[in-house]
């Protein structure tokens, strides 16, 4: 088996979804409680889609929303219409990620609808909780076992 092939993925999704909290999970393996808005967050509405340039060379997306926010899975929907304009490909390569689901007193987007919205978009779907670091394992579960392979992840 050769070396790993690299992959370029964008994470995208509201405002304050976990976004930051996901790939710092995945690539640090530690969660950051407090919040510092992000580039994307600055000076952007909430519907704003990034320009065209940004999807060059991307190879797949992962659509975050919150449990506790509906309109950010609307947003989401949003961004995968998007996508699919601006990519021209009916078929984007995309995982649907239910964030906070620590947040279970909280939770205004069930299991089901997340799920559902998923099948409607040709989506991979998991929940997880960036805070409580169930990244790899729902990731693992979608995918089968990682590599023991050291994990070489850039985030630009």
């Amino acid at each position: 088996m050769g070396p790993p092939k690299s992959r370029k993925i964008a994470l995208m999704g509201a405002v304050s979804v976990g976004k930051s909290s996901l790939a710092i999970q995945f690539v640090q393996g530690q969660f950051v409680d407090s919040y510092e808005p992000t580039i994307e967050n600055t000076g952007q509405n909430e519907y704003s889609i990034f320009p065209l340039e940004y999807s060059v060379g991307i190879d797949g997306y992962v659509l975050v929303y919150s449990i506790d926010s509906p309109k950010s899975l609307e947003v989401c929907q949003i961004i995968q219409e998007k996508l699919i304009e601006f990519t021209g490909n009916p078929n984007v390569p995309i995982v649907l990620v239910g964030n906070k689901n620590d947040l279970y007193m909280e939770r205004y987007v069930s299991f089901e609808e997340g799920k559902r919205r998923a099948e409607e978009m040709k989506a991979v779907f998991l929940e997880t909780s960036a805070k409580e670091n169930q990244v790899i394992s729902e990731i693992e579960k979608q995918d089968g076992n990682l590599p023991e392979e050291e994990k070489k992840c850039t985030i630009s």
